[in-house]
């Protein structure tokens, strides 16, 4: 008799074993199907809400080009279309569509920059170069490597280049100073081509006319240097 118990009950574990094995991973994806949507909510809601702020009723609705990671490729970036009401003041305008793409797309696996990080403050200097300050969550969350920093500043300096033609170059700043890197990889000291069309030409100079400390520009010591980030 306990024999036949031991056996019934054997059969029974090996049964729950199997029933596991099968259903598990069915269950552990649905679980992150369902963490995911509800990721993907909270994404929107929040870039709804940075949108919120930074339009202005009196604006015009255009679709802005906002640079996020491609769907396709992961090294690389693709635009899409969003309806954003834009200033025409170069400097806000600047500021909408940087809080845009801080706010992030709705698929949060596309995001090029930190979900914590924001935009402090934007300046635009008469020779067309763009200081744009960031928190400190920029470099501390950005993950650390070439693709991703490197991301992180494409993602930038594309979108300022597709929506606000006033904004040749670019200079990032990380809580009004600037940083030698982003995470370890990418130059911080030196300045972003932004209009690419005017790099090739040749028409863009190589002087940064600013000491990047907030509070000194646009007077300070020139230093020289850019890079162009791949497009």
């Amino acid at each position: 008799m306990n024999i036949h118990w031991r056996t019934w009950m054997l059969i029974g574990l090996g049964a729950a074993v199997l029933i596991a094995a099968i259903y598990f991973p069915i269950l552990r994806r649905r679980v992150k199907r369902e963490a995911k949507i509800q990721q993907e909510s909270a994404e929107q809601a929040r870039r709804e809400l940075a949108q919120a702020i930074v339009q202005n009723s009196s604006d015009p609705v255009v679709k802005a080009k906002v640079f996020w990671a491609s769907s396709e490729q992961e090294i690389e970036l693709a635009p899409l279309n969003v309806d954003l009401a834009l200033s025409s003041d170069p400097v806000l305008r600047s500021k909408q569509v940087l809080n845009t793409l801080l706010a992030g797309p709705v698929d949060s696996d596309l995001r090029t920059l930190p979900a914590d990080a924001a935009l402090l403050a934007f300046y635009l200097l008469p020779d067309g170069t763009g200081i744009a300050d960031f928190s400190d969550a920029l470099a501390n969350s950005t993950p650390s490597g070439i693709i991703s920093e490197q991301l992180a500043v494409d993602s930038i300096a594309r979108t300022l280049e597709a929506n606000v033609p006033q904004v040749k170059r670019l200079k990032i700043l990380i809580h009004g100073q600037e940083v030698d890197t982003l995470a370890g990889h990418i130059d911080l000291t030196q300045l972003f081509i932004v209009n690419t069309k005017l790099a090739q030409s040749g028409a863009l100079t190589t002087t940064l006319p600013i000491r990047t400390n907030v509070p000194a520009i646009p007077a300070g010591s020139n230093k020289p240097g850019t890079q162009q980030p791949k497009r």
